[in-house]
């Protein structure tokens, strides 16, 4: 990745920010309600934790159930497993979970036992994503190696023409390789390049807190099935499932937000500045979909509604069907794109098809 961070610019249509973050602010205060979560969010922390950790409890007690049973319930567990990284971990992270620091933290934490680890997903989530939205070489979301061509400025190799079939294979990776290698490696690189989330953090701290929570949380979720008499080999193919389906969901409901035809990739001129403020940037290199869908909605923690995540952070995702309302009306009145997916069937769709025409070889190559 460049070290130069792009700056944005300056002067563009600041009326849509301004007037979006007046009227968002309005609703609020109209309403009297806070922008943090509030019942419903913590209803449904429980809810899903319920799910991710009942199956594990059924495993761990009734450990000669029959084998068909073990992967459903490992499936399941994937389900949970995404579902609170989306709701609460995320929330968490943004700090917008509750109006109490400390709260934050705690749900913020809970990443810990999916595998990942708080400092880097800040750093790559919160600074890098979210700041460099859909920019080759500084937003990593684009970068998945030589496997994946996310952006015409990736590398063309020949098994690209094939990247919309196998890719979705891929997806199902994702917390799989978090668990293994992902955090060590991005642990190193950013503190090589002084990378922090707010206060910076002691480098020392932060490598002892990786090695502790690994090795806690591998013997959750291995160490202690084998203990209590669990074959070795269903433990494995048991991690290996609850992982595959929580990183498949997670990598679709990321992808469909922002590779897609409609969104861009822009690019720093030679001074190093883009051509949008960074409001209008989120506009051009984001997309909701299925915005009405009350499954999508809930499960996904307001994901599909990622142009007022983007744009408002630090709301909770409780609050995004409400606001969403006031962000296209603005974006509309200012002249600017908002794109959105009517259907989940049809973002799918765009996302796949705009990465067959990403497998395509280049004319030029």
């Amino acid at each position: 990745m460049n070290n130069l961070a792009p700056t944005f610019a300056k002067q563009d249509t600041l009326k849509f920010f301004r007037t979006l973050n007046s009227r968002v602010n309005n609703y609020f205060k109209e309403n009297n309600i806070e922008k943090t979560g509030n019942w419903k969010l913590y209803l449904k922390t429980i809810i899903l934790f319920t799910v991710f950790l009942t199956p594990y409890f059924l495993i761990i007690f009734l450990t000669q159930m029959p084998f068909w049973l073990f992967i459903v319930l490992s499936v399941v567990i994937g389900i949970g497993m995404a579902g609170i990284g989306m709701n609460v971990m995320h929330d968490g992270n943004h700090g917008s979970y509750s109006n109490k620091n400390w709260i934050n933290k705690f749900m913020g934490g809970t990443i810990y036992i999916l595998a990942g680890n708080v400092y880097n997903w800040q750093v790559q989530h919160n600074v890098l994503h979210h700041t460099y939205t859909n920019i080759p070489g500084h937003d990593e979301d684009l970068d998945a190696g030589r496997v994946i061509r996310f952006t015409k400025e990736a590398k063309w190799y020949n098994f690209h023409q094939f990247q919309h079939y196998y890719s979705v294979f891929l997806y199902g990776l994702l917390t799989f390789n978090w668990s293994l290698t992902t955090d060590f490696k991005q642990m190193k690189a950013y503190l090589k390049r002084n990378l922090s989330y707010g206060k910076a953090k002691n480098p020392k701290i932060l490598w002892t807190t990786l090695v502790i929570t690994k090795i806690i949380y591998f013997a959750i979720w291995i160490v202690i099935p084998m203990i209590i008499g669990i074959s070795w080999w269903k433990v494995l193919i048991g991690f290996f499932v609850m992982h595959y389906t929580a990183g498949l969901i997670l990598s679709v409901v990321f992808q469909l937000a922002h590779i897609t035809d409609e969104t861009t990739n822009p690019h720093p001129n030679e001074n190093g500045e883009l051509e949008s403020t960074w409001a209008i940037h989120q506009l051009l290199t984001t997309v909701n979909f299925a915005p009405k869908n009350f499954i999508i909605n809930w499960y996904t923690g307001g994901l599909n509604h990622q142009i007022e995540h983007h744009l408002f952070p630090n709301i909770s995702h409780i609050h995004y069907g409400k606001i969403a309302k006031l962000v296209k009306e603005t974006a509309l009145e200012c002249q600017l794109p908002y794109y959105e997916y009517k259907t989940f069937r049809s973002a799918v769709i765009a996302h796949f098809k705009h990465l067959k025409e990403l497998g395509v070889k280049p004319a030029l190559e």
